[in-house]
């Protein structure tokens, strides 16, 4: 938008759903993001490719490619070239995320409203809008894309998307130590929503317990155990190869998220019985070999588990609890459940977790607002039992004088 013309009005602004991601199937580029007219973003292609060579995963990849497909169907809907766009289309962008609807799953009758309060959990549903995480994603990812082109190309000359930084700042944090938190704080990027505060939940242990009772398979009740126990991602659990699994050692061996490293991970004796349970189960079914998937589908023709597919099997356990747990509070759980273990350090949370910094185990020392209702409540009802204790004279004082001076009330005795 030039310099002189009139301002967009984002809430007018209709933005066709145009465009799509497509997984190809090859390893070489496994997402490509397509235009209107079905015709390869040959820029996108360039910087999913880039990613890959730098060990990004193919998840990150697709995550990376439905953000830009977002950013490109709005610069479609503007008419303004990827390469021509500039401050204003940024800021328009971040509006148009802001106050646009996401778009609407079809809800089955009695669904709970967007945006309301679970009464089992107290957790809330997802809104209307896009949250202010997912905003935050899609900028960071709109602007990598542009400082690729500009540092591969050299154009565009500027990024939409301007740094979080001043020129002077660029040594600001440079010997950080990875082990403590910042001691100065970066400001915060133009048209970068605010980080949402949000404290971890656990499930509570009574929780837990009545949504394992729900589960409906050994299958289930391994998956459950393993999460609640060893606390992997869903879907570092969910890649599990049969060769990564070490009954005798009580360890299971995930591929990290963030380095993409082998890493054995203890977890309880009790998620290896209910493994070997759903083993027995399937074992006319499921293939043998070492590197074949730990996780199948129950239903034939069997197919290997999909986060997709592990997340409906936890949903339909909500739906008979009437609660809205999510896998990634099993994570939560048994982070909180390590971290209350004083036998254990927060290195050794840490290290179990796969968290690069140790303030990101942090977090899990601070307790939730119903954790900390709950315990002031218990002191509460500790401080109500305790026998009322009569005030005792201090030494060298007369009684009669401390009724003038106090009160007769105050020594237990009737009124002044």
């Amino acid at each position: 938008m030039q310099k002189g013309k009139q301002l967009r009005d984002v809430t007018a602004l209709t933005v066709p759903r145009v465009g799509r991601v497509q997984e190809t199937g090859d390893p070489s580029l496994p997402y490509r993001l397509l235009d209107q007219d079905g015709i390869e973003v040959a820029a996108v292609s360039e910087f999913l490719l880039d990613m890959l060579a730098d060990d990004d995963s193919p998840a990150s990849l697709r995550s990376y490619a439905y953000e830009l497909l977002a950013w490109f169907r709005f610069l479609w809907a503007v008419d303004v070239p990827w390469d021509r766009a500039g401050r204003a289309e940024a800021r328009d962008f971040a509006l148009w995320l802001k106050m646009v609807k996401k778009p609407p799953w079809p809800r089955r009758p009695g669904a709970p409203a967007p945006g309301s309060v679970n009464p089992v959990t107290g957790k809330r549903y997802a809104g209307e809008n896009y949250a202010a995480r997912t905003r935050r994603h899609a900028r960071a990812v709109v602007r990598s894309f542009y400082e690729y082109h500009r540092d591969m190309h050299g154009r565009p000359l500027l990024n939409p998307f301007p740094k979080t930084k001043r020129a002077e700042d660029e040594h600001l944090n440079a010997h950080h130590n990875p082990m403590h938190a910042f001691k100065h704080p970066v400001r915060r990027a133009p048209y970068q929503p605010k980080e949402p505060r949000r404290t971890p939940r656990g499930i509570p242990d009574q929780a837990f317990n009545e949504l394992f009772a729900a589960l409906p398979s050994h299958r289930d009740r391994a998956l459950v155990a393993f999460y609640i126990s060893a606390g992997p991602r869903a879907s570092e659990l969910l890649g599990v190869s049969r060769d990564r699994v070490s009954p005798g050692d009580q360890t299971i061996g995930v591929i990290r998220k963030g380095s993409r490293a082998l890493q054995w991970i203890p977890a309880s004796s009790d998620a290896f019985v209910w493994l070997r349970l759903y083993q027995q189960q399937i074992r006319p079914q499921a293939l043998d070999g070492p590197e074949e998937p730990l996780w199948w589908t129950l239903r034939r023709p069997i197919r290997p588990l999909s986060y997709d597919a592990a997340r409906m099997v936890f949903t339909r356990a909500n739906e008979t609890l009437g609660a809205n747990w999510t896998l990634h509070d099993l994570r939560h759980s048994a982070a909180k459940r390590m971290v209350r273990d004083p036998k254990l350090s927060l290195t050794d949370v840490q290290w179990v977790l796969g968290h690069l910094h140790i303030s990101t185990t942090e977090q899990y020392l601070e307790p939730a607002e119903d954790e900390v209702v709950a315990h002031v409540l218990a002191h509460h009802a500790r401080q109500a039992a305790e026998p009322v204790k009569p005030v005792m004279p201090a030494p060298g004082y007369r009684s009669e004088v401390l009724q003038t001076l106090l009160g007769t009330a105050a020594l237990g005795g009737g009124p002044a």
